[in-house]
């Protein structure tokens, strides 16, 4: 009697997700890839759609496109509610349960407003090409009603705020700082531009928390220096439709205010009854398997994988990807009858971009780059 094809469903088609389904592409098993959306982002890049640098589409494939020709896979389209554990089974909104013999979660990442009051209502999170496409709209429409009433630039329509010091914070308002000099000035040549303000709030008191200190001034330097106003060391105490209220109390009139202070993990994490880590990320194993359910591993945003000093990986595009080679690899170690062996995070750099011509990148040897050169070698 033949042996049945190991099924293997993966819950998510982010960085991880996708990875793994094409490093299973030769493996006797069948891949099923669920998620919400039928595309896969390029996540790093939605703030060059959000400032008009790219399109949506140059940023977004379809995933059945991208696993057409990878036989032993298969796309469905749904939002995963639940695991039924004792029978197998992933519990979708849309249709019948997916059975399954091995379970992945790669179900990244959501913005965390830290239950800041007003920033669900009225902040612009920045996680999809729709969230980057509609805040592209709100940014070139504050020109717009400026243009038509200068008035209101007294009341902060030309004052666009984003929140959070990270990379995406910082590329963020380097590129809005671009629009506003290179696209803007010339659409509105009636418009006094150079009241536009573009202001980035860091809680903390550096920037790129992953870059040595040395790349976070120079970053802060270069931000400043092209006439972005950054404030580190504080702190929101909530957003309304027309202002962001400072800790200190101080009030920013501001129409416009992008949240990118910091994710956690997916809310599909809190309804799996699994132990959960710093910002809801699920408690793995040290070769990513989750505790009591050797049949399923967590990669990316969504596992507490931890480095050997105990602190968390950091969420990010590379743990993702790694953590889909990794979990490729001991599935296959598994058939062969060996035991599984633990998952090591390999540091292979960052990078950061903050405007044209200009960003920092750092190599794992320690070698650091700034300006234009880092700016080519991000290109590459």
């Amino acid at each position: 009697m033949s042996r049945r094809t190991e099924r293997v469903v993966i819950v998510g088609g982010g960085f991880g997700g996708l990875r793994l389904a094409q490093e299973l592409k030769d493996a006797p098993v069948t891949v099923t890839v669920v998620d919400r959306r039928n595309f896969h982002t390029f996540q790093p890049l939605l703030y060059q759609v959000a400032t008009a640098m790219l399109d949506p589409g140059a940023i977004a494939r379809s995933l059945r496109a991208i696993l057409r020709s990878q036989a032993n896979a298969e796309v469905r389209l749904g939002m995963v509610t639940g695991v039924d554990w004792d029978a197998g089974r992933v519990m979708v909104a849309e249709g019948e349960p997916l059975p399954f013999d091995v379970l992945v979660l790669a179900a990244g990442a959501v913005t965390s407003d830290y239950g800041i009051a007003g920033v669900a209502e009225h902040a612009f999170p920045l996680k999809s090409p729709q969230e980057a496409l509609r805040l592209r709209h709100h940014v070139l429409e504050r020109f717009e009603r400026a243009d038509a009433d200068p008035t209101l630039i007294d009341t902060g329509e030309l004052t666009f705020v984003v929140v959070g010091g990270g990379p995406t914070g910082v590329e963020l308002a380097g590129a809005l700082v671009e629009l506003i000099d290179n696209v803007v000035r010339k659409d509105f040549p009636g418009l006094n531009v150079d009241r536009a303000c573009v202001l980035l709030i860091e809680a903390t008191d550096h920037l790129i928390d992953p870059f040595h200190p040395r790349s976070r001034e120079n970053a802060r330097h270069t931000l400043t220096s092209r006439g972005v106003e950054v404030r580190l060391e504080t702190k929101v105490d909530a957003v309304t439709a027309d202002a962001v209220h400072l800790a200190d109390g101080q009030v920013v009139p501001t129409r416009c205010l992008v949240w990118t202070a910091g994710v956690r993990a997916n809310p599909l994490a809190d309804t799996l009854g699994l132990a959960q880590a710093q910002g809801g990320r699920i408690v793995v194993e040290a070769d990513l398997s989750v505790p009591g359910h050797p049949q399923c591993f967590v990669i990316g945003d969504l596992a507490a994988s931890r480095e050997d000093d105990g602190t968390l990986h950091p969420q990010m595009a590379p743990l993702a990807q790694q953590g889909a080679d990794h979990v490729a690899a001991q599935l296959e170690r598994r058939r062969r009858g060996q035991a599984t062996q633990p998952f090591h995070y390999k540091n292979k750099g960052v990078m950061a971009t903050i405007g044209r011509n200009a960003a920092v990148a750092e190599l794992p040897n320690g070698m650091r780059f700034r300006g234009r050169l880092a700016w080519v070698m991000w290109l590459a």
